[in-house]
């Protein structure tokens, strides 16, 4: 039987080679917003609650890998300008969420805070709907951003991408009008009074778009139509009596 100070000897040299052989603690390496010594489970946490923010996978940011898999990414680099902006972004969503909301008087309980999601909302490039469609007309026409309005309510409604209630494209139509744009507008309102057919207002406003082109028939018509689905709309009387009075 071998003696106890052997055994002793025996098991803490096991220990040293255990310890010896043990990983070492995970240390993510160029960590300049998250704490050095984040464990890595949050850290991966995190970034995944950026790549569905954004609906981005992680070569969004990090450089190199197939846009796949992580083969080949090297997450320290900072060679993409999009992981510089995200730092960006993450100080600002700290100042927001730690210094401006935190003076708001009388701030809700629970307290709102802000994050990626609140503007992205799935986007890379959070544009809300009125921007996306407005470079739209710019760059094509009223007739492809209608296009492109119709495409996305059938592909992207469901998620909450994009606001699709009246009054967005009602103020994307007094956007094109204040622009001198007045037939893009009109095209566009009568595009939203397909998917909102009760709304005088639409009625209204595609009324005054056609009083003010001169096209007086159309107006009258616009203004009937507003009172038909608003009886007690005070301007559309005032206007329809001003054009129809003998």
């Amino acid at each position: 039987m071998r003696s106890l100070p052997y055994v002793v000897w025996a098991m803490m040299m096991a220990g040293t080679v255990a310890l010896a052989q043990a990983p070492a603690p995970w240390r993510g390496d160029n960590l300049q917003y998250f704490a050095k010594d984040i464990p890595r489970p949050q850290l991966i946490q995190r970034m995944r609650e950026f790549s569905f923010a954004l609906g981005v996978r992680c070569q969004h940011c990090h450089a190199g890998g197939d846009g796949v898999s992580f083969d080949g990414v090297v997450f320290a680099s900072d060679d993409k300008p999009t992981k510089l902006k995200a730092r960006a972004m993450l100080r600002m969503v700290d100042h927001l969420n730690h210094t401006t909301l935190a003076q708001l008087p009388g701030r809700a309980e629970p307290r709102v805070t802000v994050g990626c999601a609140t503007c992205h909302r799935g986007l890379p490039l959070p544009k809300s709907l009125q921007t996306t469609l407005i470079e739209i007309v710019e760059k094509d026409g009223a007739a492809a951003a209608v296009a492109r309005y119709r495409e996305l309510r059938r592909t992207a409604m469901v998620d909450g991408t994009y606001n699709f209630g009246e009054w967005e494209i009602n103020e994307l139509a007094r956007r094109l009008t204040e622009a001198g744009r007045s037939a893009d507008a009109i095209a566009i309102l009568e595009m939203n009074g397909e998917f909102y057919p009760r709304s005088g207002a639409i009625d209204f406003e595609l009324a005054q778009l056609h009083r003010a082109r001169g096209e007086m028939e159309r107006a009258i018509q616009r203004y009937r139509a507003t009172l038909d689905k608003s009886p007690n709309h005070s301007e559309a009387k005032r206007w329809l009596a001003a054009l129809t009075k003998p």
